[in-house]
């Protein structure tokens, strides 16, 4: 059987749960488990996360899944309901919306007495520079005062553009949502990701949303997950099914672009980017074997990868690990161009997946 294999740890994503515990202890955590809790599997995460306040996705289904699985937490839908007949449906599966258009204040305010007799809240989107979701600030305001009116609690919230970077917009973005908690006061707010966890805790008020962190990767270009005292959730191996040796001037793999420049030793590696491995790197590319980096040469194919073993001690069945906790997945994703958070989501079906 091919052996391309998905472990994920409950221990790291537990250890990783209390570290957001840690770093905002007076606020409520809604763990962010959308997209199929980050390429992590629903199914296998949500028990590592039971300690959790709630739980954050981005749509209905997802929503539904968490709830055919046993677990009875607040839901908050992060992008809200998309058409009217879905509020029927989060209000009898006690789940939360987001608010962040008119539409969707309307659909709510027509449930209105279900929603307030199940104790539901209401998140109310601010737009501050985003400019994806939300009201902006000369109209949320309004939104808000009337939801209240109509006897709705509700809470502000926003999401950072770049809060893994020191942008001016930052700066904007606090001074608009602190200037409508204050003019809505009593109000509720959520504002901060897994990157303004860290860089602003005196924003983490009562709720935080950690997402990457909870998994072990990090929100920033230039801190590790060791930096920020995190643990890698997900491990991704695979094994050699062949080894080949190679002379100086012969090639490797599709178009012929890597050309031995002496001899050496390759292993062939049973998987490629029908795994959701990812093909093109701007930087070379390494892999862990036996506790030691080796580079990738050639193409990434559909199903195979070829790693320089000249001198190390391998054979048939030998494990590779492609990211995890020897070969970071964020230093995975740098060599491709892309962050952390892309490869993860993107895993396949056809590795096999192990909770340990």
């Amino acid at each position: 059987m091919r052996q391309a294999t998905v472990y994920i740890d409950s221990q790291a994503l537990q250890y990783n749960l209390n570290r957001v515990k840690q770093l905002a202890p007076n606020a409520k955590v809604v763990s962010m488990v959308k997209a199929n809790a980050y390429g992590h599997g629903v199914k296998d995460c949500l028990a590592a996360l039971s300690a959790t306040d709630a739980f954050g996705v981005a749509c209905l289904q997802e929503a539904l899944e968490i709830r055919e699985l046993g677990f009875n937490q607040p839901i908050t839908l992060i992008e809200g309901v998309f058409s009217l007949d879905e509020m029927s449906i989060v209000t009898a599966q006690n789940i939360e919306v987001v608010v962040h258009h008119q539409a969707q204040v309307d659909w709510l305010l027509e449930h209105k007495a279900d929603y307030i007799a199940k104790g539901l809240k209401v998140w109310v989107k601010l737009n501050s520079g985003m400019n994806r979701l939300g009201f902006k600030i000369a109209e949320i305001k309004a939104v808000i005062n009337r939801l209240k009116a109509e006897g709705l609690t509700c809470v502000l919230a926003m999401h950072f553009a770049n809060a893994d970077a020191d942008h001016p917009l930052n700066d904007e973005q606090i001074r608009q949502f602190l200037e409508i908690k204050n003019d809505c006061a009593p109000l509720m707010a959520s504002c901060c990701n897994s990157a303004a966890i860290y860089k602003y805790p005196e924003l983490h008020f009562d709720y935080v949303r950690p997402g990457i962190m909870l998994y072990g990767a990090t929100p920033f270009a230039d801190k590790s997950v060791h930096d920020l005292d995190l643990k890698p959730v997900m491990q991704f191996t695979a094994e050699i099914i062949a080894l080949n040796h190679i002379q100086a001037g012969e090639s490797v793999g599709y178009g012929s672009t890597f050309v031995a420049t002496q001899a050496m030793d390759l292993a062939i590696v049973s998987i490629g980017y029908g795994d959701g491995y990812p093909r093109a790197f701007v930087a070379p590319n390494t892999v862990a074997v036996n506790g030691q980096l080796v580079a990738v040469v050639g193409r990434v194919a559909m199903d195979m990868i070829a790693i320089d073993v000249t001198s190390l001690d391998v054979a048939l069945g030998t494990e590779v690990e492609l990211w995890g906790k020897q070969r970071l997945v964020d230093d995975v994703a740098t060599a491709n161009g892309t962050i952390g958070y892309e490869l993860l989501c993107r895993l396949s079906n056809r590795p096999e997946r192990k909770v340990i």
